[in-house]
């Protein structure tokens, strides 16, 4: 019992913790465009390609 009185507290600052970093992230911006980051994964690769083709072309 005697560590309950130890565990709880804990565990509120965590939760405390855990939602002040969570309003911080969204009053930050970090969650405006969650579907840039997705594309650029998958299709980045595609442009450094094209634009290096077109800089050999250049040459």
């Amino acid at each position: 019992m005697d560590s309950l009185y130890f565990l709880i507290p804990i565990a509120v600052l965590f939760v405390a913790l855990a939602v002040k970093v969570f309003f911080w992230a969204v009053n930050n911006g970090q969650y405006d465009d969650l579907e840039t980051e997705g594309r650029r994964i998958l299709f980045d690769d595609d442009l450094q390609a094209s634009s290096s083709e077109t800089e050999e072309k250049e040459r």
